[in-house]
């Protein structure tokens, strides 16, 4: 339990034991003016000489009068008093209970900087192992593309430029990126879901093949930017629990459709997901920004992927989570509309 927790306790248990039955300052004063006043009364009634006539007999009128006299302000007193006690009861309630919701704020607020200083959530911790992984393999890549035209340099130093198909020469300028080939589709299934801890093996296989592909690499790296963004506000795909959308929707917005044809796409129903992505749309520029180049790459990607693909492929496409990050935004922005 943190300092401010134990605070807000030790601060509400100090309130109930205070709450005990004890005679205060007012019950004092109370209890001072009223033998006070039934002293006084007592004096007046006796000490004053009575009639002569009436001595012996006491008129009933008289008698309610006196009753009146001695216990009404006397009522009156002890109302003042428990009006007095109660108001100070809340006044020190009041004053806990603030005292209790300043301490759970402190709690709160150093519970929230602890976590940004030393804990990593889960998502942006497998976002940052992926992104240490991409840039490995983008290092041991580029030694390859240059270590390899040094050994053709020192096992030929005169080469012979050759038209043959067997020998194909590459143009200046041509990268490892535009003489790999297509992706499949399931690695490029798999590398949309990114790989799911650091031991899966397969997952960050077909990740490095997807980078090879210029058009997958830039959807995997807008993916990440805006995945990454979203867990800044707790946001998290594997949290989202979309409703599926038949294969045949996902083909007519590849196609152009939109509108009520392919809402269906918008299944995220998660309202706290939705109104601080919305939030954050209009609040952020930088997010705002990520999330639209996003929309666009992931439409481009959809475009060429629907044409070869079975309805099988889309469905495990729509299982990913660059799919949710997709419905989740274009339910947002109204790219289904």
């Amino acid at each position: 339990m943190t300092d401010g927790s134990s605070k807000a306790d030790v601060s509400l248990r100090a309130g109930a034991r205070s709450d005990g039955v004890r005679v205060t300052a007012i019950e004092v004063i109370a209890i001072v003016v009223s033998l006070l006043w039934i002293i006084g009364v007592a004096i007046f009634f006796l000490v004053l000489p009575g009639d002569d006539e009436g001595a012996a007999q006491v008129d009933s009128l008289r008698f309610v009068m006196t009753l009146m006299a001695i216990f009404l302000p006397i009522a009156m007193i002890w109302i003042a008093a428990l009006a007095a006690r109660s108001a100070k009861v809340v006044r020190d309630e009041s004053q806990r209970l603030q005292s209790a919701i300043d301490a759970m704020r402190q709690t709160y607020v150093a519970d929230r900087q602890s976590r940004g200083a030393g804990i990593e959530p889960t998502v942006e911790r497998k976002l940052n192992e992926i992104a240490r992984a991409t840039q490995k393999t983008e290092t041991t890549l580029a030694t390859f593309a240059t270590s390899r035209p040094a050994e053709r340099v020192h096992a030929a130093p005169a080469p012979v430029a050759t038209g043959s198909d067997d020998q194909p020469s590459l143009a200046l300028g041509t990268t490892a990126e535009d003489i790999a080939p297509p992706i499949s589709r399931p690695d490029l299934v798999r590398a949309l879901n990114f790989p799911d801890t650091e031991a899966d093996e397969v997952g960050f296989a077909a990740l490095r093949r997807a980078l090879k592909d210029r058009n997958s690499k830039q959807l995997i790296q807008a993916s990440q930017d805006v995945l990454t963004l979203m867990s800044q506000d707790g946001i998290y795909m594997d949290d989202l629990r979309p409703d599926r959308a038949r294969a045949e929707i996902w083909r007519r917005f590849s196609q152009g459709e939109r509108g009520k044809s392919v809402a269906a796409l918008g299944g995220i129903r998660d309202r706290s997901s939705l109104a601080l992505t919305a939030g954050r749309m209009r609040e952020d520029a930088i997010f705002r920004d990520a999330a639209h180049h996003f929309l666009r790459k992931f439409d481009q990607m959809l475009v060429a992927f629907e044409a070869d693909a079975t309805d099988e492929d889309i469905a495990a496409l729509a299982e990913t989570r660059t799919s949710r990050a997709f419905m989740l935004l274009g339910r947002v922005t109204g790219a289904f509309d």
